[in-house]
């Protein structure tokens, strides 16, 4: 029984999927914004998180947890400097996850995990992408109702 054990195993070993997240959470706070599977997307959110609120804190032995995590000292530098003063007010709730749809190739559930304060930008990614997949698809409808009944 898997009773009080929490996070998802993600079909990987307990290395790898630290690695993993690692990766992940220096890309996020890099680009403020990363396309993934749901399940990845819901397990990052933890870590992505647990380091804003370090930068929030923004005292030397956090800068310090944080380095031992993110794997760039300039991400760091970003997240301590750029990222946390945006949070200041905000109790919790640093991230968002929007639902994509499925991938093409084996249809696993996508989503783009974002920062909810994302600096200058005025539309999300997600929007972004939901705007070019309408746009891809009422294209493509119309280029079916343009084609003679074979």
């Amino acid at each position: 029984m898997r009773h009080r054990k929490s996070g998802r195993k993600l079909n990987r070993s307990s290395p790898h999927r630290y690695a993993m997240f690692r990766n992940m959470v220096t890309s996020l706070f890099q680009h403020e914004h990363i396309e993934t599977t749901d399940a990845k997307a819901k397990e990052l959110r933890r870590y992505a998180d647990r380091m804003v609120t370090l930068g929030k804190r923004g005292t030397l032995h956090a800068r310090r947890q944080a380095l031992a995590f993110v794997r760039s000292r300039d991400v760091v530098k970003k997240l301590f400097e750029d990222i946390a003063p945006r949070f200041a007010d905000r109790p919790g709730g640093y991230t968002r996850i929007t639902k994509l749809g499925v991938r093409r190739g084996d249809a696993a559930p996508m989503s783009i995990i974002e920062l909810t304060e994302r600096g200058d930008r005025a539309i999300s990614e997600a929007e972004k992408k939901r705007a070019r997949r309408r746009r891809a698809a009422e294209k493509k409808e119309k280029a079916e109702q343009a084609m003679p009944p074979v």
